[in-house]
């Protein structure tokens, strides 16, 4: 059961070793994910129902990153984390980050045409270095810390529902591929002001 919840090679290591040494990966991008007016949404219908929307959400979400090579490290109410270029480094880790996003956000817009809960999410991508580590002993978590975590959690927050906010840091790894349009220097709460990006809807 460990590969359900962990990434392949790290439930590996844990099976083979008992445990899993940190590692600190220099070129990650994080992808943060939540919903507009989720708080109303919780006061409008039944627990029941807003667990079955979840579910489905979340569960194509996690068919779509992995469809990208991106690992999804946890759900925390509405709010969806992922990331790419762990436990295995790779080049492109924002550009499938990128593309996994717009997959996300296409999946809503059909899902709205017929569903009667309408759900708008906004996505933050930022990029740089994370530690990772599992945590726990009976409860097993695949986990990640460090500034770039905090920065794309900031990235998240200053975007707009449909949309995709990227860092500069991200923009500079994706403009080749996906054209963006640059917002300006916005402040971002405990991290002051940083350049950030619109994905282009269309490109």
């Amino acid at each position: 059961m460990l590969h359900n919840i962990l990434p392949k090679e790290i439930a590996k290591e844990l099976r083979e070793t008992g445990s899993v040494k940190p590692a600190r990966y220099e070129n990650v991008s994080i992808m943060f994910s939540d919903f507009k007016g989720f708080t109303n949404i919780v006061a409008s219908i039944p627990t029941k129902k807003l667990v079955e929307e979840l579910n489905e959400i979340f569960s194509r979400f996690d068919d779509i990153v992995e469809s990208e090579g991106v690992e999804k490290i946890q759900t925390v109410g509405d709010g969806y984390l992922a990331a790419c270029g762990l436990p295995r480094e790779i080049d492109d880790h924002a550009l499938r980050c990128v593309r996994a996003a717009k997959k996300m956000l296409d999946y809503l817009n059909k899902r709205n045409e017929t569903s009667a809960i309408k759900w708008e999410a906004r996505i933050g991508i930022h990029s740089g270095p994370i530690s990772a580590g599992v945590i726990g002993k009976k409860k097993f978590a695949y986990d990640i810390v460090g500034d770039t975590l905090n920065t794309a959690s900031r990235i998240e927050s200053n975007g707009e529902e449909g949309r995709i906010n990227v860092s500069a840091y991200t923009y500079d790894l994706i403009k080749d591929e996906f054209p963006s349009e640059y917002r300006g220097k916005l402040n971002a709460k405990g991290k002051g002001e940083l350049d950030m990006y619109f994905v282009k809807e269309k490109s």
